[in-house]
């Protein structure tokens, strides 16, 4: 298969939208890829009640079942981040890149698992195998994992691939996330007359300085994981950040209010209740100071995969790449938790993610030599290390 014209035929489709349109018209596209290679397919509704209220979502599974071999997963999604600035959705090929929304988060994965099950529609594989691609990655998605379980049919000893990873490595481990919006209370008043109201900017600023004293004592935390070089880190490290500021109506108003969020990203053996408890600590600290929280978003921390069949995967990769390693990924996603919690199952991951893909950014691209590796990658490792069909 033409790796580059597939995965040039799913940019084209602009999937970013909240209606989740552009999904399921690449599901339409990806389920006759696949039908073609000898999986039989299935489109699973998703009612609104399972999706966070959101009409219309779905997945496809696919699956090439073999009774007695083990049980393999593998992990995608569909839906890609919102671009502007660009001709994003325009797939350009230059210079050995595929440029385009989505060609390294993870189109280009999906191109590639397309690609390598076709060029082993005839050929026995090692696995009894689902593939699950889903439409909501990018937002929230958790939900419609848990709907999922009956169609995924995994469970205790089932081996979960996700290829929502980096390029080059195995990924055995993720951040988990603690996200809190918080909004600070005042009294609005002219300016002049500051003395009769209360700022709640200024409020709102002390307790974000009780929040970066903490980040202080957090970001000297450190996993024994490694990280993978392109990283600059060692091993896996904490986060906290305060990345959203909004408050004040006008230069001359005393400010009623303001909002700020914190997202903290927690290590695999931290935990969310002693995270939130740390936060709370903080923020109660502060004295002559009103607010309250918003909204709060969780995704636990889950213990590393030690799956052997990770290290079968690295050692696949490395022979392919001439690089490897099992490392952590200072990124965070709910299919970890999902895997555990409701399947039963560790999961490891490779993909076509480098740094300087300008994942998420203007320019996005991929590398065509990674996405011929990365099908051949999975070719071997389906079939028991096996040369690439031709």
């Amino acid at each position: 298969m033409d790796y580059v014209a597939l995965l040039s035929r799913l940019i084209e489709i602009d999937t970013s939208g909240a209606d989740g349109a552009g999904c399921r018209q690449v599901f339409a596209l990806l389920e006759q890829e696949l039908r073609s290679s000898s999986c039989a397919t299935q489109i699973v509704d998703i009612p609104p009640e399972s999706a966070d209220g959101l009409e219309g979502r779905m997945a496809l599974v696919a699956h090439r079942r073999a009774t007695g071999l083990p049980r393999l997963v593998v992990y995608g999604h569909v839906d890609v981040v919102p671009a502007d600035g660009w001709d994003a959705f325009s797939p350009r090929v230059e210079g050995g890149k595929v440029f385009g929304r989505g060609a390294c988060d993870m189109k280009g994965s999906v191109a590639a698992l397309a690609g390598a099950l076709s060029n082993l529609k005839e050929q026995p594989l090692s696995y009894d195998l689902t593939v699950i691609l889903t439409m909501d990655e990018e937002t929230h998605q958790l939900s419609q994992l848990e709907y999922l379980t009956a169609a995924v049919d995994a469970g205790p000893g089932t081996h979960m691939l996700s290829l929502d990873a980096g390029f080059g490595y195995v990924s055995i481990a993720n951040l988990g996330v603690l996200q809190l919006d918080v909004e600070v209370k005042g009294q609005s008043v002219h300016s002049g007359l500051a003395h009769l109201g209360t700022n709640a900017v200024e409020g709102a600023a002390r307790l974000m300085s009780a929040l970066l004293e903490l980040k202080e004592r957090v970001t000297t935390r450190r996993s024994p994981i490694p990280t993978h070089p392109d990283t600059g880190l060692g091993v896996m490290e904490p986060r906290l950040n305060i990345n959203q500021v909004s408050g004040g109506l006008a230069r001359n108003i005393v400010p009623d209010s303001c909002r700020f969020s914190i997202d903290r990203r927690l290590l695999p053996d931290e935990t969310v209740e002693n995270a939130r408890a740390e936060i709370l600590q903080a923020l109660n600290g502060v004295e002559d100071a009103r607010w309250d929280i918003l909204r709060e978003f969780v995704i636990p921390p889950v213990e590393a995969s030690d799956d052997s069949h990770a290290g079968i995967l690295a050692r696949i990769v490395g022979e392919v790449t001439g690089s490897t390693g099992l490392y952590g990924e200072m990124i965070s996603g709910e299919l970890p938790f999902a895997a555990g919690h409701f399947w039963g199952s560790k999961v490891f991951g490779t993909g076509v993610i480098r740094p300087e893909c300008n994942l998420h950014g203007v320019g996005e691209f991929v590398y065509e030599r990674d996405l011929h590796q990365l099908g051949e990658v999975l070719v071997r490792f389906l079939t028991g290390n096996q040369k690439e069909a031709a």
